[in-house]
């Protein structure tokens, strides 16, 4: 399910990690909003979800500060904040055009809020899923989180 478009005036927004040695430039509007449940995004990230926005690569640039990388699969590099240890983002040799990054770490995480909720399969028991989104057992092919 593709997000609405935002207002005009949303032309670029700015985020970066908790320390603020890190600092980037998204571009125009997401593709995608999404919550993820997965088993992997929750390691990571020691939270029980995940918000993602999908964006092409070149509508993400770093401002300031280089994150570090990790491999999180043979597929799949995360990238964060070696300082703070702040999540930003996560790549996928499924999907090389695009790169997602963590919604909470843009400067205002309300302009582009989820639309859907993925890898619900992984949801912890405890978790609520917010009713008003889309739900999905896996990832809805479009392979978020």
């Amino acid at each position: 399910m593709p997000m609405s478009i935002p207002p005009p005036e949303i032309l670029s927004t700015d985020g970066g990690c908790l320390c603020g040695a890190i600092r980037y430039r998204l571009t125009g509007p997401p593709q995608d909003s999404v919550v993820c449940h997965c088993a992997t995004c929750r390691r990571a990230t020691s939270t029980p979800t995940v918000a993602w926005l999908t964006v092409t690569r070149s509508q993400l640039a770093f401002l300031a500060g280089e994150p570090t990388a990790y491999r999180s699969s043979p597929a799949v590099r995360r990238r964060f904040c070696a300082s703070c240890g702040s999540a930003l983002t996560y790549e996928t040799t499924a999907r090389p055009a695009t790169i997602d990054i963590t919604t909470v770490s843009l400067d205002d995480p309300t302009l582009f809020p989820p639309t859907r909720e993925v890898w619900l399969d992984h949801r912890l028991p405890w978790q609520a899923v917010d009713s008003a989104l889309a739900h999905y057992s896996k990832d809805s092919g479009l392979d978020s989180g």
